[in-house]
């Protein structure tokens, strides 16, 4: 699928944006903009008032955390974190895909990690599809997706899998440090998995 947006200018193009209540015509007038105009706006509101942390890229806490993309889990919040504190691995489903186990190894091997948190959750968008879902978008767009879906049906499952191919990948250096959990989306916490 392809998107544009395009950028408004001039006098009359300031990015309306606007919650509850407010004076917004985000999505009913073409001249709003797009969604992602609303967020460089923002960004402008907040770099006005930045200041250069003076930050290391190295995290405070030497953790990564892997974790599914789904816009339930804030994860700074859930974990009590701050910035600068852990690299945050995203992905759908939080799987430890190849390009996870590439992020983590560049997160240890340049960066100084040593500790592995792996979250997945409940009511998770991987556990209705299948690998079916890739034939259905060579299908449609006439090529065969080179990635798995990793669709799983069991959670527990799929974070035991995620924590063995932590475990057993010869190009991580810390591998005695990784645990895995399911964040429940209706009460906030996390619950532990057993590895065995």
């Amino acid at each position: 699928m392809t998107t544009s947006a395009s950028v408004p200018t001039g006098p009359d193009s300031a990015i309306r944006t606007g919650g509850a209540g407010e004076n917004s015509t985000a999505g009913t007038d073409s001249t709003a903009g797009t969604v992602t105009n609303r967020l460089v706006a923002a960004n402008e509101r907040y770099a006005a008032d930045f200041t250069d942390p003076g930050m290391d890229a190295r995290p405070v806490l030497e953790v990564a955390v892997v974790a599914c993309m789904d816009a339930r889990l804030d994860l700074h919040a859930a974990l009590g974190l701050q910035l600068g504190d852990c690299h945050t691995i995203r992905n759908a489903g939080g799987v430890v895909t190849d390009d996870v186990l590439r992020s983590l190894t560049i997160s240890q091997r340049a960066l100084g990690t040593r500790s592995v948190v792996l979250i997945h959750h409940t009511g998770c968008g991987l556990e209705s599809l299948t690998e079916e879902f890739r034939h259905d978008l060579e299908m449609e767009v006439g090529q065969r997706p080179s990635w798995a879906v990793e669709s799983f049906r069991d959670v527990d499952q799929d974070v035991r899998q995620s924590m063995q191919r932590v475990r057993t990948s010869p190009f991580l250096l810390h591998t005695d440090d990784v645990r895995g959990f399911v964040f429940d989306v209706r009460t906030g916490l996390l619950r532990e998995i057993d590895p065995a």
